[in-house]
């Protein structure tokens, strides 16, 4: 197999160009969400060395890093995309929008802000807000106490 059709070691599921296109579509999604750079970097949990300027490859040709902390995030922030899809479905900026307001859920704080300032536990309290059937099925899974 080629490099562009060969599954990765970390994430077997997508082939190297559909990483790339993963890749370009969550640096565009965090674009649209008006995401400073320095935010993405956090959001993504890339490499504590990773330039603002260094976004832009992963936007153009270059697949996020093989890490299961940053793939991990980025199939949450995409729920969190399909349930702003869901939640605003005739508004193409409903959900860059919502993301943007203070909501008291997230301690008085935008989503973004929650999000950025929480880390992964942030990405998942605003996809468990959005998201009922994501909450369900962490819920199910929750062991009995």
């Amino acid at each position: 197999m080629s490099r562009d059709t060969e599954p990765s070691l970390e994430n077997p599921i997508l082939t190297y160009d559909e990483q790339v296109q993963v890749s370009r579509a969550v640096i565009a999604l965090l674009d649209d969400w008006q995401v400073s750079a320095n935010d993405q970097i956090r959001l993504l949990a890339l490499p504590a060395n990773t330039k603002p300027r260094q976004l832009r490859r992963y936007y153009e040709n270059k697949p996020l890093p093989d890490e299961p902390e940053i793939w991990s995030r980025v199939e949450h922030l995409v729920g969190i995309a399909d349930a702003l899809r869901t939640s605003y479905p005739h508004s193409a900026q409903g959900g860059a929008i919502w993301m943007n307001r203070v909501n008291y859920r997230f301690g008085d704080r935008t989503p973004i802000v929650a999000m950025v300032e929480d880390g992964l536990a942030g990405i998942l309290a605003v996809r468990m807000h959005l998201d009922c059937a994501y909450d369900w099925h962490v819920d199910a899974n929750a062991p009995l106490r």
